[in-house]
């Protein structure tokens, strides 16, 4: 099966994802967070730095839990830009 390439729009809001755990994670560890999420650690680390920008809902939602976000805080950050146009194709 072969992946659609993510828009540059998309590739921002896994940024904006990416940037609001590591945030809200502060000084925990990437493995305690994960842990508390069922995930592994590189599946957080993944994400966090934007190499995992489309992360499944339960994945994400399942961070947000362990990290005591809300959707509504997730959403109010990574909502699609809308001062962002995508470029006309030539």
């Amino acid at each position: 099966m072969v992946r659609t390439p993510l828009t540059p729009e998309e590739r921002r809001r896994g940024e904006r994802l990416g940037a609001l755990l590591r945030h809200a994670r502060g000084d925990r560890s990437m493995v305690e967070v994960a842990a508390a999420a069922g995930l592994s650690a590189e599946t957080l680390r993944k994400i966090e730095t934007g190499r995992a920008p489309t992360p499944a809902f339960f994945t994400v939602a399942a961070l947000a839990g362990a990290l005591g976000l809300s959707m509504d805080e997730l959403v109010a950050t990574c909502a699609p830009d809308p001062e962002y146009r995508e470029p006309l194709s030539a």
